[in-house]
C-alpha cells in the first residue's frame, strides 16, 4: 500500500475530538486505573523506566505526570559541541534550507514562511539556511532541550491541523509540518536567530513551554503572538524548553552558513538528547 494511500483514513477521522479525549484521558487522576495505564504503555513501547528520575510508575498521578517525566541527571551528559541535539527520537530529515524550501520527504517540501504562520520577515533570515526535523515516537522522553544558549524575543501558536506525524504519514501528506497546529520560538543567539518549533499531532493534548506553561489548550482559530523585547529569559544549552503531552516533532531553523551537522546523522537514524548535533563552521 503506499503511503498517500495508508494516510487517507487521517482526512476522515475527527482528529480534534480525538485529541480532546486523549487531552482528558491523560490528565485523569484515576488511582489504579491510571497506574494499570501506564504499566501497559510502559510494557507496550518498551519505555526504559530505570532512566526516570522517578522511576515508580504507580507514585505518577496522571498519565501526563508521566509521560512528561524527568531523566535523571546523569541520564544524558551534555557533548562539547556548539548545538547538541534538543530531544530523543529519530531524525525526520535535515540539511540545506534551499531558497525558502524545507526537504519533508520525497516529493514534499514545505516553506519557512508557511511554518512560522506567515511571517516573511522572520522566514527571510533562514534563506538559504539550515533545517533539523527530529520525531520523538511514543516511547521517547518527551521534553524539549535547548540546543545552544538563546535569549527568547518571540513566541507564536499556529493553528492548524492535527495528522499523525509518524514516518508514514510524513511520506504521505504534503507540507504535514507547515499544516498541523505549531509554536514558533524565536531566539536570538551568539550565532544569529534560532527557531524551534514544536508540531502537534493528532492525540497530542497540548504543548507547554517553561517561561509561559500550556500555550494549548486553548486552541485558537488565528494567529497568535507574545513577544518578549523587555524581558531577559535567558535558556542555556541543555536547559528546559518546553514539553509535549503526548508525542510530536520539534523542526529548527538556522540561518545560512552557520553550522557543520554531525557526520554521523542519517534520516531515520536515532537520536539522543546531549549528543553532538551540529558545530559551527
Amino acid at each position: 500500500m503506499s503511503d498517500r494511500l495508508a494516510v487517507l483514513p487521517q482526512y476522515l477521522l475527527p482528529k480534534g475530538a480525538l485529541t480532546n479525549f486523549a487531552g482528558r484521558v491523560a490528565g485523569a487522576k484515576a488511582g489504579a486505573m491510571t497506574t494499570r495505564l501506564i504499566r501497559w504503555f510502559v510494557g507496550r513501547y518498551d519505555v526504559n523506566m530505570a532512566e526516570a528520575a522517578n522511576p515508580d510508575i504507580a507514585s505518577y498521578s496522571s498519565f501526563n505526570e508521566f509521560f512528561t517525566r524527568a531523566l535523571r541527571p546523569d541520564a544524558r551528559p551534555l557533548a562539547n559541541a556548539d548545538f547538541i541535539c534538543p530531544v530523543d527520537g529519530r531524525i525526520s530529515q535535515f540539511g540545506a534550507i534551499e531558497d525558502d524550501q524545507i526537504f519533508q520527504a520525497k516529493g514534499h517540501k514545505f516553506s519557512t514562511t508557511a511554518l512560522v504562520g506567515g511571517d516573511q520577515a522572520l522566514a527571510a533570515q533562514f534563506q538559504h539556511g539550515s533545517f533539523a526535523n527530529l520525531y520523538l515516537s511514543p516511547r521517547d522522553y518527551h521534553r524539549i532541550h535547548m540546543p545552544c544558549d538563546g535569549k527568547l524575543t518571540r513566541m507564536i501558536y499556529v493553528p492548524g491541523e492535527l495528522f499523525s506525524v509518524n514516518p508514514t504519514t510524513a511520506r504521505g501528506i504534503p507540507g504535514l509540518f507547515a499544516r498541523n497546529e505549531r509554536v514558533v520560538c524565536v531566539f536570538d543567539t551568539a550565532s544569529g536567530p534560532f527557531v524551534m518549533t514544536l508540531v502537534g499531532a493528532t492525540i497530542v493534548g497540548s504543548m507547554a513551554t517553561v517561561w509561559h506553561g500550556v500555550v494549548n489548550p486553548p486552541r485558537h482559530d488565528s494567529v497568535k503572538e507574545w513577544t518578549y523585547a523587555d524581558q531577559d529569559i535567558v535558556l542555556k544549552k541543555g536547559d528546559e524548553l518546553g514539553r509535549f503531552l503526548l508525542g510530536s516533532t520539534v523542526v529548527m531553523l538556522f540561518p545560512k552558513d552557520k553550522l557543520h551537522f554531525n557526520d554521523s546523522w542519517q534520516p531515520a537514524g536515532p537520536v539522543r538528547l546531549g549528543e553532538t548535533m551540529a558545530n559551527l563552521k
